[in-house]
């Protein structure tokens, strides 16, 4: 089934400014907030989303860009290759969250006259919450960086405490219903024809106390933990990539998923090696008489040394390919190529023998053996006579 355009969603026009589309969220995300629709939250709960959806993408400059480039397509693309980049991911989200960010904690429901319908079922959502994400500084060799490799990390988070269950209370106690409110989380006073709502100040909201907190986790319902985390490193990645391992970050409160794992890659650099995006590049020196007879070198690759053929008369610089020889793509699974830059080492530290050889060769190359410096001094005579 394809997907309705974000600017339909909101009912906005494509060229709408960033506070038109914060002021269409707005009057609708209120409009369809499963608080406001007890009759029908599920339908309610599904139009919310989306409209979160639409906001989360068209209120951002660079997603908005792609989305009016490509639409959805693009951005599909986009969140592929952000996967393994800390890039964005997608459409995993919580639109609850982004209604509390845009209306900057104004108490739409609780502490209003809508207090009576809509109170309760925002309590219970407000418990559960996202755990944290961590992060993770991962150094790699640089063989390691463009094979893979499997890794264990060792990361401190918070978990669920294993003697509660994460709830906080002791085995075989119960949360007891708050004898403030009833259970209800919400304390109701009448002023003449109007009742107003207010979050109950015993409980905080939630509806629940424990009298009997966790001995292991305090009532927190969370313990601290080290933990050795395997994770297989795909061939490819380079300095400042990003792996995100879902779920491995800390443990939610009260039921609340798992934050992730963000690994951020460094590459240890290479004595002989250095990469300019697949391809490998490696200066290999030869000597003054191998670059003017020709000959064979041995050069060395990640996949051990191979014979390159150097042709008669070669240049300083010239830079010769090895087809297959780079790094494998993160993204494509593509291989690059080696690239080999020879440099001609000038002699030094030269025995009067050997001066004098050279001197003799010079004069016999002055007319044949050198034309590009035969074709130089040509064209300063052409323009200074």
């Amino acid at each position: 089934m394809a997907k309705k355009d974000y600017y339909e969603i909101l009912g906005v026009s494509r060229n709408a400014s960033q506070e038109e589309i914060k002021r269409a969220y707005r009057r609708l995300a209120v409009k369809y907030h499963p608080d406001r629709n007890p009759d029908n939250p599920k339908e309610a709960e599904e139009k919310f989303k989306e409209i979160a959806e639409a906001y989360k993408v068209l209120s951002d400059p660079e997603k908005r860009k792609i989305y009016d480039q490509y639409g959805h397509a693009g951005l599909e693309a986009e969140v592929g290759a952000g996967a393994g980049t800390g890039g964005w991911t997608g459409f995993d989200f919580d639109p609850f969250k982004i209604f509390e960010e845009v209306f900057g904690g104004e108490d739409i429901f609780g502490d209003s006259i809508f207090g009576d319908f809509f109170g309760t079922t925002r309590t219970r959502r407000r418990e559960a919450q996202a755990g944290a994400s961590l992060q993770y500084t991962l150094q790699l060799s640089f063989e390691e960086a463009a094979f893979g490799a499997e890794k264990e990390l060792q990361v401190t988070r918070y978990e669920a405490c294993s003697r509660c269950g994460g709830e906080g209370i002791e085995p075989g106690y119960y949360p007891e219903d708050c004898p403030s409110c009833g259970g209800s989380g919400y304390v109701h006073t009448r002023q003449g024809f109007f009742t107003f709502t207010r979050t109950c100040s015993h409980c905080h909201g939630k509806g629940k106390i424990i009298r009997n907190p966790c001995k292991n986790c305090k009532g927190t319902g969370r313990v601290r933990v080290t933990r050795k985390i395997k994770v297989k490193v795909p061939p490819g990645v380079d300095e400042g990539t990003t792996l995100r391992l879902r779920g491995e970050g800390e443990a939610g409160i009260r039921g609340g998923p798992s934050g992730d794992l963000l690994v951020f890659i460094k590459v240890k650099p290479h004595p002989l090696f250095t990469r300019e995006e697949n391809n490998i590049l490696i200066e290999v020196p030869i000597s003054f008489a191998l670059a003017a007879l020709g000959g064979e070198i041995s050069v060395p690759t990640l996949d051990g040394k191979v014979k390159l053929k150097i042709p008669p008369g070669t240049q300083t610089g010239k830079i010769f390919r090895l087809r297959g020889r780079g790094i494998t793509s993160f993204h494509t699974g593509e291989r690059g190529d080696q690239l080999v830059k020879v440099v001609v080492e000038t002699p030094v530290n030269l025995t009067p023998e050997q001066k004098q050889l050279l001197k003799r060769f010079d004069e016999l190359s002055r007319d044949t053996g050198q034309p590009k410096i035969k074709e130089f001094f040509r064209k300063v005579r052409g323009l200074f006579g």
